[in-house]
């Protein structure tokens, strides 16, 4: 598309359409209290817009669902696998390509196989399941993103970006050998999807190798970061995404990939590795808990979608389309006073909560808060990033809080129009107009792990 219209449309036209539900005020109401003042426990269809994750949630080309017609359903030595590991290869230039049901099976795999008890991996920010995999096996998942990270209002091409003297520091202090790996999560969801540059991925790499320690890339949106480093670190206008992927792959020793995000795909994903011995444990583990090593959980047609859309999420066009199309919800909601992350990352904008519901302290879930009345006013499902999901519990039964309190606006690939998002911009400016008057929320009852998904809770 010619670079100089102001309007950016979607690079593609609509074939098949879904209904979505309307409901009333006192419908949502009901629903709430039935979900316990927890998103997810909501029913689907009773979410008009649904802005809780784009892991799987986004609409499959034509391509795609052709591709899936032609699957090979071999137990061992599909083809459909072949197609997929060719692909994979080409952008990553790993070795090994392991496939999984989805990314956190990759890291599963990956954790139980080179993570002991006591050890430390450090990341720019770990995400919810990353961090959780590795605390399962009694590991530190220890986040190293810069200051400007910790910002939300603080203007920086590369947000995502690692404190590397504070990685150095963490590798003088706990010792090489006790940090099996050093992760960069591309781009950095937690800490509002901001992207990392190639200038510090370089870096990080180097300080990894000088001291044997092998880095790996968690690469759910590694399509956007190359996008953003196309467009904004110098050197690499005239580069294609593709051959800014593969640089950026070329210096790490693996990844964790959820292809749910930019595989393009509803369900998949892969761990791929380069060091031959690591990758024969992860494929005895494979068999043991996901499948065969050609299909590790997926079907044939799986495979075949997922190699289609990494080979679309590269496209400049769609890339083009996917940022500004974020930009242009974050635009709206600036203009109307709501604070957010700045600037917004690739596949969501982020509401600070702590900012805009400065009467709810962090002990009562402000960003959980503000996700409820969303939901409330307008049938927006959006998901909380912040003390619910990543609060610490302290040994006198208090919390130690997130270090962010966050509302992701999580935007589906492909899936709604500018319409759609105008609305969703309409009713975050009507529940800001009331800002004053929301309360927070106690929790009830929690599980041990990844606490958020399944939490029930009550208004205070």
């Amino acid at each position: 598309m010619d670079p100089t219209f102001k309007t950016i449309i979607e690079p593609f036209r609509v074939k098949t359409v879904e209904q979505i539900k309307f409901t009333t005020p006192a419908y949502r109401e009901q629903a709430l209290r039935e979900a316990g003042y927890n998103l997810f426990l909501l029913h689907a269809e009773d979410v008009l817009i649904d802005l809780l994750t784009d892991s799987g949630t986004g609409a499959m080309s034509a391509r795609q669902w052709g591709m899936m017609m032609i699957g090979d359903e071999s137990y061992a030595g599909s083809r459909s696998f072949y197609r997929l590991e060719a692909v994979v290869k080409e952008i990553t230039g790993f070795k090994h390509v392991i496939p999984t049901h989805q990314g956190r099976a990759a890291e599963r795999i990956l954790f139980s196989t080179a993570v002991q008890a006591g050890q430390v991996v450090p990341n720019n920010t770990h995400f919810d399941t990353t961090r959780a995999n590795i605390e399962y096996t009694h590991a530190e998942a220890r986040d190293l993103v810069i200051p400007e990270g910790r910002q939300p209002g603080v203007i920086h091409p590369f947000k995502g970006n690692m404190d590397l003297d504070a990685l150095r520091q963490t590798i003088e202090e706990v010792g090489a050998e006790r940090i099996p790996m050093i992760m960069l999560t591309l781009t950095n969801n937690s800490g509002g999807g901001q992207p990392v540059s190639m200038a510090n991925i370089r870096a990080v790499s180097e300080i990894a190798h000088a001291n044997g320690i092998p880095l790996i890339i968690d690469a759910c949106r590694f399509a956007e970061n190359s996008w953003f480093i196309k467009i904004r670190e110098e050197g690499y206008a005239d580069k294609t995404p593709l051959a800014i992927a593969q640089e950026i792959f070329s210096y790490a020793d693996g990844c964790t990939m959820s292809a749910k995000k930019d595989g393009l795909a509803n369900i998949g994903g892969f761990l791929a590795l380069n060091d031959d011995d690591l990758a024969q444990q992860c494929r005895n583990l494979l068999i043991l808990t996901e499948g065969f090593p050609t299909y590790g959980g997926l079907a044939g047609y799986d495979m075949e979608a997922i190699a289609q859309g990494l080979r679309e999420v590269l496209d400049e066009d769609y890339l083009r389309y996917r940022i500004r199309s974020t930009e242009y919800l974050a635009e709206a909601l600036t203009a109307e006073g709501v604070p957010i992350v700045q600037p917004p990352g690739g596949h969501a904008v982020y509401i600070d909560a702590r900012a805009m519901l400065p009467q709810i302290p962090s002990s009562q879930y402000p960003a959980q808060a503000l996700a409820v009345e969303l939901y409330r006013e307008g049938g927006i499902r959006p998901v909380e990033i912040g003390s619910m999901m990543f609060g610490r519990p302290r040994e006198d039964g208090t919390e130690e809080p997130a270090a962010l309190e966050l509302v992701r606006l999580t935007i589906p690939r492909r899936v709604y129009t500018q319409s759609h998002i105008d609305y969703v911009i309409e009713v975050i400016a009507r529940v800001n107009a009331r800002r004053e008057d929301i309360r927070g929320y106690r929790i009830v009852w929690q599980a041990p792990f990844l606490r958020h998904f399944t939490a029930r809770l009550e208004p205070l």
